[in-house]
């Protein structure tokens, strides 16, 4: 934890709440308890005063002698007080950023127990298929359409032997319906001819195939064969570069940086906690700042509506009382199940 500045000369040093962006808990928009709702014990932290500076000389300059960054000079006033000399704050280390990304993790777990993949399926072709259409659309939409696809080709044989005009009418709905149509046949005629009709669970088998990269990839083996993987989607990558864990706008050099931080063994639930923060409260537009559970760690507090009024209106799904993505949702998730195509 970074400590704070140097405190007055002549005067007893005073606590300032530590910077948010390095690790710690105030921010610069004031009290950790102000957004949202109220912190746990966990979250509550004093900011630790630094010792004062030893007085100046009366009439001669005070100089910095622990730092190479300049510092203004200052003289005693008539009341023999000399004015503040305060450091430019530190830039935040890797520890600490790791450290507070890992609180972060634990912080998402505690609100998000049950956060789960928000596709329907029940095996891992299902899920395979579904991932692919998810791609431009909203997980909603393809779980509305996925029901009609399923019981007209069940397995890779099945889809493989479709006639394109036929599945692209039914997959309309998740857009893109040409190109993904393609995708589907020649990934269900893959899977029938080079894997015996099943899906690898491999990562370099499955990229392998038409319309899979990397990030349906991971999603797969995450989900349908318990091989963690860091899914890299659009809120995966806003989030953290919010959080200011990296920089990085490409989804592998997101993957690289963020799987350095964590162990293996949390990269699947991760994923699936930073979605759905993304989804039910930091969103791309308007995040609600003033109803996260998580803004004392965030460093780009405020980029949103801070009201906890306000900010309670903008929560989605079931953290504002709807319904979710999915038809068929787990027994522990405590929203509403989404209604079918057509009973919006």
């Amino acid at each position: 934890m970074l400590q704070g500045g140097d405190s007055a000369v002549g005067e007893q040093p005073r606590p300032r709440p530590e910077n948010a962006a390095n690790g710690s808990l105030g921010g610069a928009h004031g009290s950790p308890g102000e957004p949202g709702k109220p912190l746990r014990k966990s979250a509550r932290r004093s900011a630790v005063p630094s010792s004062p500076s030893p007085s100046p000389t009366p009439g001669k300059s005070s100089k910095s002698s622990t730092s190479d960054t300049p510092v203004k000079t200052v003289e005693a006033g008539k009341s023999g007080r000399a004015a503040a000399v305060r450091k430019a704050p530190k830039a935040e280390s890797h520890l600490a950023m790791v450290r507070r990304a890992r609180r972060i993790n634990r912080e998402l777990a505690e609100v998000y127990p049950y956060a789960h993949p928000e596709l329907d399926f029940r095996n891992p072709f299902e899920l395979l298929v579904a991932t692919v259409l998810s791609a431009q659309t909203t997980d909603l939409r393809v779980n509305q359409t996925t029901p009609a696809l399923f019981a007209a080709y069940p397995t890779p044989e099945d889809m493989a032997a479709a006639v394109p005009e036929e599945m692209e009418e039914i997959i309309r709905p998740t857009g893109f319906f040409r190109a993904k149509t393609k995708s589907l046949l020649g990934l269900s005629a893959a899977l029938r001819d080079e894997f015996g009709g099943e899906v690898p669970g491999r990562l370099e088998d499955l990229v392998k195939l038409p319309g899979v990269g990397r990030k349906t990839a991971n999603v797969v083996l995450g989900n349908a064969f318990g091989v963690p993987g860091i899914t890299v989607d659009t809120h995966f990558g806003r989030l953290v570069r919010r959080w200011k864990w990296t920089d990085e706008e490409d989804p592998v050099k997101v993957e690289a940086v963020v799987a350095g931080i964590f162990p293996k063994s949390e990269w699947t639930m991760l994923s699936h906690r930073v979605v759905f923060h993304g989804r039910r409260i930091c969103h791309a537009r308007k995040p609600a700042c003033g109803a996260c559970p998580i803004a004392p760690l965030c460093p780009s507090y405020g980029e949103g509506e801070t009201d906890p009024e306000k900010a309670r209106k903008l929560l989605k799904y079931e953290m504002g009382g709807y319904p979710g993505q999915r038809l068929s949702p787990p027994a522990d998730y405590p929203g509403k199940p989404a209604p079918a195509l057509g009973a919006e």
